[in-house]
């Protein structure tokens, strides 16, 4: 590592401590399956929280309380048992292009993967092999997976992102981190086995992004799949069994330090 990499990875460690703290979990989406102690409903509202997560933080949490209290604040027994009358009332449910037509396919998958498995970790390691590197055949297994019941609704494909499709799946990585990374810092919830923190990719946004370009981490002007990679690739040089702790100091200056 050369002395320019020992001193950014100072700087970057000490701003990952900064914001991966309880105290930024208010204002942050991560908020709302933190409402939760049972594990499928972490799992769930998490979901939720990350798919609306483009745009203003304010309004992504207010949406996705909205919905849990919908839900009656108990999203998986929701999912899992809930009639015609109980739908009813997601009607008038929208949430930017995410509307009623795309939450009651999302209910309808999570009951039926519910159904069968315990956790919403399976549905993304069923794609997975032993050896992978990353988590690009997860997201991959995971969209296919998701969108394999009858009758899609096309509209609701552009909510689940794939890397198959070059996207740089920015929300899913996000939620992936909430679920996976473990510390002792209260923020990610580590509620998750058989994937590994080494294997988690950085979320990447136009926020993110201007940080990175600003440390000369980036080489492409597009912030897609390989974008992710190629800054994943480098965090990994400064911490290679946990990079994406560094999304704390990348995000923090970002969005909170408009860097």
């Amino acid at each position: 590592m050369t002395p320019q990499d020992q001193n950014l990875k100072k700087f970057l460690d000490a701003k990952a401590d900064e914001y991966n703290r309880r105290e930024f979990i208010k204002s942050d989406p991560v908020c709302i399956p933190h409402l939760f102690s049972k594990k499928q409903d972490i799992e769930i509202a998490a979901l939720f929280a990350a798919v609306f997560a483009w745009g203003n933080r304010t309004t992504i949490i207010n949406k996705s309380m909205e919905l849990m209290q919908l839900m009656e604040n108990s999203p998986h027994d929701f999912c899992m048992n809930c009639a015609d009358n109980d739908l009813k009332k997601l009607m008038k449910f929208k949430h930017r292009t995410f509307n009623t037509t795309d939450l009651l396919y999302f209910i309808e998958f999570l009951k039926y993967h519910y159904t069968i498995h315990k956790s919403l970790e399976t549905a993304f390691t069923k794609g997975m092999n032993k050896n992978d590197a990353t988590i690009e055949n997860a997201l991959i297994g995971f969209h296919d997976y998701f969108f394999s019941l009858e009758d899609v609704p096309a509209r609701t494909k552009k909510h689940i992102a794939t890397p198959y499709k070059r996207s740089n799946c920015k929300r899913l990585n996000m939620f992936l981190r909430w679920m996976v990374r473990k510390d002792d810092r209260g923020v990610d919830f580590g509620i998750w086995q058989k994937i590994l923190p080494a294997q988690l990719i950085c979320p990447i946004d136009v926020h993110v992004a201007r940080v990175a370009n600003r440390f000369n981490l980036l080489s492409r002007k597009q912030i897609d799949w390989q974008t992710a990679l190629e800054l994943t690739d480098y965090l990994r040089t400064l911490d290679a069994n946990d990079p994406v702790k560094y999304d704390f100091a990348l995000f923090g200056l970002g969005v909170m330090e408009k860097y």
